[in-house]
């Protein structure tokens, strides 16, 4: 089976596909945000607040809907800081909920895989009675950082792929 790059960070990005939504939209005041390094990964990185309500920090890219059904995973090639993250997709643009993996980052790169079947349907925090993600359809990947307590973060991504 091939692999099918979503997306690769370069010197050359300027992340204009990608977007931070902090818990600002619900009353917070965390702050996140997403650059560059000086070799071309991206980093995602902020501040977590619970105050007014608040809790996490969200990147996302939106796609052009794409057909994914001759793949089974996503392969995700990053760096980060200890701590547990959400990857999250969806399959529709106009979906209000997301599929959702979690993981813990390791100070090292590493390699992750994510299969569909592992993806869970989450609205606003709250699990859903749904299947979970069948891999027919993609329209948006994120991560967000939303673990119930303050804290400083980053997230160093070289690439997201299909496989």
């Amino acid at each position: 089976m091939n692999n099918l790059t979503i997306y690769q960070f370069s010197k050359e990005d300027k992340l204009k596909h990608w977007h931070v939504v902090n818990d600002e939209v619900m009353g917070g005041v965390s702050m996140g945000l997403i650059q560059l390094n000086k070799d071309g990964s991206g980093v995602f990185s902020g501040h977590v607040s619970l105050e007014n309500n608040g809790g996490f920090c969200l990147v996302r890219h939106d796609l052009e809907r794409i057909e994914v059904s001759n793949f089974t995973s996503f392969e995700i090639r990053l760096k980060g800081d200890g701590k547990k993250y959400q990857f999250r997709c969806k399959s529709g643009e106009h979906q209000r909920h997301s599929y959702i993996y979690h993981f813990t980052s390791s100070k090292e790169w590493t390699t992750i895989t994510v299969p569909f079947k592992k993806m869970q349907p989450y609205f606003r925090g709250d699990a859903l009675k749904l299947e979970n993600y069948q891999g027919d359809f993609l329209s948006q990947i994120g991560i967000l950082i939303g673990n119930n307590k303050e804290e400083d973060f980053s997230l160093t991504l070289d690439y997201i792929r299909l496989k």
